[in-house]
């Protein structure tokens, strides 16, 4: 079993940085990858960004390319997404996710299906 626990959402203005952290229970966090999720109103959950269990493999979706940056730190079994430049569109609340079977990313990484653990998500909120 294992616990996910966001923290680090928050009101910002367009232009301004967040980082969101999340926490994860249990002793083998290396050996999960991990991604973010996003939801905004009346939308599906989207993928944003997922990392591999060493941190060696990082992928973006294509409208967060080169403004946030997902990292993980193994000895504080924590994963982080810095997000720069936010725009309105970022407005959301933010969700962290295990794949708890396999330390690489897998070819579904962008899907929900292929993460087994899901946090409670933290809103981010950006005005214009």
């Amino acid at each position: 079993q294992v616990q996910l626990v966001e923290s680090g959402g928050g009101l910002v203005q367009a232009g301004g940085s967040l980082r969101l952290s999340c926490v994860a229970s249990g002793r083998t966090f290396g050996r999960y990858a991990m991604g973010w999720f996003r939801q905004a109103p009346e939308k599906d959950r989207e993928f944003v960004a997922a990392i591999s269990g060493s941190g060696s493999t990082t992928v973006y979706q294509e409208s967060v390319k080169g403004r946030f940056t997902i990292s993980r730190d193994n000895a504080k079994s924590t994963v982080y997404l810095q997000m720069n430049s936010l725009k309105p569109e970022d407005t959301a609340v933010y969700y962290c996710a295990a794949d708890s079977r396999r330390p690489y990313l897998s070819g579904g990484y962008y899907s929900n299906n292929e993460y087994d653990y899901w946090g409670q998500g933290t809103q981010v909120t950006v005005s214009s």
